[in-house]
């Protein structure tokens, strides 16, 4: 069963490490932080009206967010990458000469990430701040949109060959739980439950 997972895993790797025209500059900069600042803006704008412009409110809800992301990459990269050690497909001895890596501009030498990759911090970051922010702004289509953010990251980093699916999956299945428990417990400080159904 393991090795039927990892081999799919591989399968899937290289289909969505596949180069497309233009995808190396695109998705080098879906996957930085700087190129979602607009994106930041407005969410925290929305935060800031969802608590009816109070910054006490805001503040509560700010601290969780801090807490979501803290929380999300200390324990992909501090507990479970070098805890499972799992190489990323970059430095995988398997995938050496089969890997699609992208050189990043003003750079000579392909990005490749440090050396282990499950989980991926990216996705776990990401899908936190996806499931915290989607469900603070009353679930539905913000929800949707968010996760689907969070997704198109997750796919990034499989295009530079940084990350398996199996790490994506597995950090998004981390951020997701980080993200849900720092809801409820703002919610319960500051917020209106909301009906999910």
């Amino acid at each position: 069963m393991a090795e039927t997972l990892i081999n799919l895993d591989f399968v899937l790797f290289k289909l969505f490490n596949t180069p497309w025209p233009g995808g190396d500059q695109i998705m080098w900069a879906v996957s930085g932080l700087w190129w979602w600042t607009p994106l930041y803006l407005l969410l925290l704008w929305e935060l800031w009206k969802k608590s009816d412009r109070t910054w006490d409110r805001t503040l509560v809800r700010v601290f969780f967010l801090a807490l979501c992301i803290t929380g999300t990459d200390v324990i992909s990269a501090r507990i479970i990458k070098p805890g499972v050690q799992r190489f990323r497909p970059s430095h995988s001895i398997e995938l050496r000469d089969d890997v699609h890596l992208v050189t990043p501009p003003g750079q000579e030498q392909p990005y490749r990430g440090g050396r282990f990759g499950f989980v991926s911090s990216h996705a776990a970051n990401y899908t936190g701040i996806a499931l915290y922010f989607g469900l603070l702004l009353g679930g539905g289509t913000w929800l949707w949109v968010l996760l689907g953010w969070a997704a198109l990251i997750g796919y990034s980093r499989m295009y530079l060959g940084v990350h398996f699916p199996l790490d994506i999956a597995g950090g998004m299945l981390l951020g997701a739980f980080i993200g849900y428990v720092m809801w409820r417990i703002q919610n319960k400080l500051v917020g209106t439950p909301i009906n999910l159904e």
